[in-house]
């Protein structure tokens, strides 16, 4: 084998209290997919962050095709060929894609106007080109799908002569056609000889798209491995040192509709959507990212309004206009994004916990504080939240732990119905298993409980029923064992189909 483009060994990384990263070994070589995977906390992110110059290493050695290195920074790492691409996006959505494209070398060397628009557009056609990106240069970045303003960032990067370039969580917001396409780019990227480490907490994308592996645990390696010696169930447990239980269909007595829509419609969003979920059952809602899923839970929990249709929890109609209405009607949303809309990250572990019941503790104006310490220490402890104490920050805590605080906090309100959008997004293999165990028990207590995701495995694993939308509508239905993967995208493309015809 060639000689390697990036040595990283026996890298140690010390933090007050704690030693993220203990004599870490990471050898990458050109034209390879290198997943780095581990559970949250085990260092992965640490050791990216000192191969993209934002940590300074306390120990071990760098060599960069064979010459040793210290980063001084960011800035320096991309000088040298290193890049990261983060989860959170970093563009300007006001500019056009060439603007975004070039900015950095605008803001460090010379004014835009100095390289005329022309010649801008020009030079960004032609990237887009040799990277067989069909992205028009003079469109605004914010009318891009998330997919695309992906795409952007990467190109972004690989237009300064990257040869190593880190991906982390890549995929976490794209649908599986959008990570399709994602990966075409990556293989594109693979046959210029650029190195990619992979960063993602979706097993069966790490098999599709990695040629090595490299496993941490508690801030050390566990080692490195072909991904062809590998089955997802050996990964997870050399990722968490134990076996794992994935998921599985909720079984026993399905009781009564405790949800019904009836030709629910919203204008742009959706159209006459119409289903039930029963107590004791989990129904996936499955369908391409832009299909109306989201949509259509934020208009059952009142968050957007709606210009037809019906809402019935028990049976019975329910006037449902706004999230506070849901709550009293026993319906509860875990929304998909977590930070933006479920928590308030410099809160504690208790407030955040305790935000939607603590109108019901009070008396005379005063929180009955003691009361509500219980409740939510008891949730706490029936979800196994993480953390130091209740007054620990939620910000602080691994993204598992922050999706159990939000369960949490609408479980404090003891719903009938629970919609759960995207539950266990950017979390590690860990805590989805919990994740998956905390919504088989609800289900299994009697609750109904509407699940939406975009990872089909995640879908089939743990529905008994799976609707699928696609363009706004509910295009189709599938049950138990005839619920299959090349099924459901048939039913996402149905409309293009449809109208094709």
């Amino acid at each position: 084998m060639a000689e390697p483009v990036l040595e990283m060994t026996a890298i140690t990384k010390r933090f007050p209290g704690v030693t993220a990263l203990d004599g870490v070994d990471l050898t990458l070589h050109a034209g390879e997919v290198h997943a780095l995977m581990g559970e949250n906390g085990a260092g992965k992110s640490t050791l990216m962050k000192i191969l993209g110059g934002v940590y300074r290493k306390d120990e071990g050695r760098m060599l960069l095709r064979g010459q040793e290195i210290e980063l001084n920074g960011p800035r320096h790492a991309m000088d040298i060929g290193i890049a990261v691409v983060h989860q959170e996006l970093m563009l300007c959505n006001n500019l056009t894609v060439a603007e975004n494209l070039f900015l950095p070398d605008t803001a460090h060397r010379m004014p835009l106007s100095a390289f005329g628009w022309k010649a801008l557009y020009a030079r960004a056609q032609a990237l887009f080109d040799d990277l067989g990106i069909p992205l028009d240069p003079r469109a605004t970045t914010a009318d891009l799908t998330i997919a695309r303003r992906q795409m952007v960032e990467i190109a972004r990067t690989i237009s300064r002569d990257i040869r190593i370039l880190v991906l982390d969580e890549p995929t976490s917001s794209l649908s599986e056609e959008d990570t399709a396409f994602l990966f075409l780019l990556v293989d594109r990227l693979r046959s210029k000889g650029v190195s990619i480490v992979f960063i993602s907490h979706r097993l069966k994308e790490v098999f599709q798209i990695a040629d090595r592996l490299t496993v941490l645990r508690d801030g050390k390696k566990v080692g490195t491995y072909k991904s062809s010696d590998l089955t997802q169930e050996s990964l997870v447990t050399l990722m968490v040192g134990r076996n794992v239980d994935l998921g599985q269909r909720v079984t026993g007595t399905v009781g009564d509709r405790l949800l019904e829509v009836q030709g629910l419609t919203r204008r742009g969003a959706f159209a006459d959507v119409s289903f039930q979920v029963r107590a004791g059952e989990i129904v996936g809602l499955a369908g391409l990212v832009g299909a109306g899923r989201t949509e259509v839970a934020r208009a059952i929990v009142g968050a957007d309004p709606v210009d037809a249709g019906q809402i019935l929890v028990a049976g019975k109609p329910a006037q449902i206009r706004s999230p506070a209405d849901a709550t009293r009607n026993g319906v509860a949303l875990v929304p998909e994004d977590r930070k933006r809309d479920g928590l308030v990250l410099e809160a504690t572990v208790a407030n955040n916990a305790s935000m939607v019941i603590m109108r019901a503790l009070q008396r005379f104006g005063l929180v009955r504080k003691r009361e509500l310490t219980e409740v939510v220490r008891d949730y706490v402890k029936q979800l196994n939240v993480r953390t130091p104490s209740l007054d620990q920050e939620v910000q602080y805590l691994s993204g598992g732990n922050q999706q159990k605080v939000v369960i949490a906090k609408w479980l404090a309100v003891k719903p009938k119905v629970l919609i759960l959008d995207e539950p266990t997004r950017g979390i590690d293999v860990g805590a989805k298993a919990e994740i998956y165990a905390i919504m088989r028990r609800l289900a299994q207590e009697g609750h109904a409980i509407l699940m939406i995701s975009s990872e089909l495995p995640e879908i089939l694993a743990l529905s008994n029923r799976v609707l699928v939308m696609a363009e706004g509508r509910l295009v189709g239905e599938l049950v138990g064992d005839a619920a299959t993967e090349e099924r459901i995208m048939a039913l996402c493309h149905l409309p293009h189909l449809t109208t094709a015809g």
